[in-house]
């Protein structure tokens, strides 16, 4: 496959990944409605929910290509919590009411039982189970602090579905739920196939791409949702988005592409983007415990974020 059309894939598939995430979102959330469940446990059940990165990483786990199937965890997780979040703070410093400490330690023990997982250097389809058990074992403690008047919302373009509900109908919402699944495979099999010449011609390591370039090309959006809510003086929607991308990444996400096909965990990734990661929400949380996340913790975190990507070309 010539330079040309690789990239030609890489960019249609691109597209259509980005664009159809948005209406399988719309299509998910629309049928859940559709159904009777109500806003709140989509808002729960949907937390963070990304589907561009689980389309393309599970996409590079079928392929075989380990780095873009990390980097729609890894290299997503810190355009969300590093580079999003660090730009809003830095613009927008936010103040929180109070922040229940469980909150914080779900992020962290995500980003922690992947690393644990991986330690032996591959994430199995019984990880994977387990990610998911994970993710379902949040859920339900979110639910549980949410009786103890936890308001929980959602992020991203559940939200803003949920704001389009009243246009959404049952069997229309579920139709455009299969399209745009169909599209999103389609598109995630056209940008892997494009991703892996263009690898090969910037003489990168797939663990350097994934991780860097194409996590930037596919998660970019979240700076769009994260400085908008701070601005509008709704930083919990903001700090709602990096919980929610945590969970949804290293849980859900990480679960699903483990069991499409386990995924090999080089040392790159053991030695220098997991645990940079990892510090990353351990800042967050230290910041947010303190019910603040003031300019510099911005700073911090924007800095952190060119360590993760320069670090590895390095």
């Amino acid at each position: 496959m010539n330079a040309i059309v690789s990239i030609a894939l890489f960019i249609v598939g691109l597209v259509l990944v980005i664009y159809f995430a948005e209406k399988l979102v719309k299509g998910a959330v629309g049928t859940s409605l559709g159904f009777g469940i109500s806003t709140f446990l989509i808002s729960v059940i949907f937390i963070g929910f990304d589907p561009e990165n689980l389309a393309i990483g599970a996409a590079g786990s079928f392929a075989g290509v380990a780095g873009i199937a990390l980097g729609s965890i890894i290299g997503a997780a810190m355009v969300a919590i590093a580079l999003a979040f660090g730009i809003t703070a830095l613009f927008v410093p936010m103040k929180f009411e109070k922040v229940p400490n469980q909150i914080l330690a779900l992020p962290v023990l995500a980003v922690l039982l992947l690393g644990i997982f991986g330690f032996d250097g591959w994430l199995s389809r019984a990880d994977g189970v387990v990610l998911l058990l994970g993710f379902v074992l949040s859920i339900v403690c979110l639910l549980w602090l949410s009786k103890r008047g936890l308001d929980i919302k959602a992020t991203g373009e559940v939200a803003e579905t949920l704001e389009e509900a009243k246009e959404l109908s049952k069997w229309k919402s579920f139709g455009l739920l299969l399209l745009s699944l169909a599209a999103i495979i389609i598109g995630s099999e056209m940008l892997v196939a494009g991703s892996k010449t263009i690898i090969t011609s910037l003489g990168l390591s797939d663990t350097v791409f994934g991780m860097t370039i194409l996590a930037f090309l596919v998660s970019i959006e979240e700076l769009a949702r994260e400085l908008p809510a701070a601005v509008k003086g709704r930083p919990e929607i903001s700090f709602g988005n990096v919980v929610g991308s945590i969970l949804a990444f290293f849980l859900f996400n990480a679960g699903i592409i483990a069991l499409v096909n386990p995924v090999k965990v080089d040392s790159q990734v053991l030695r220098f983007y997991l645990p940079l990661c990892f510090g990353t929400v351990i800042v967050i949380s230290l910041f947010m415990m303190t019910g603040r996340m003031p300019r510099r913790a911005g700073v911090i975190l924007i800095i952190l974020y060119l360590i993760f990507v320069l670090g590895g070309y390095i």
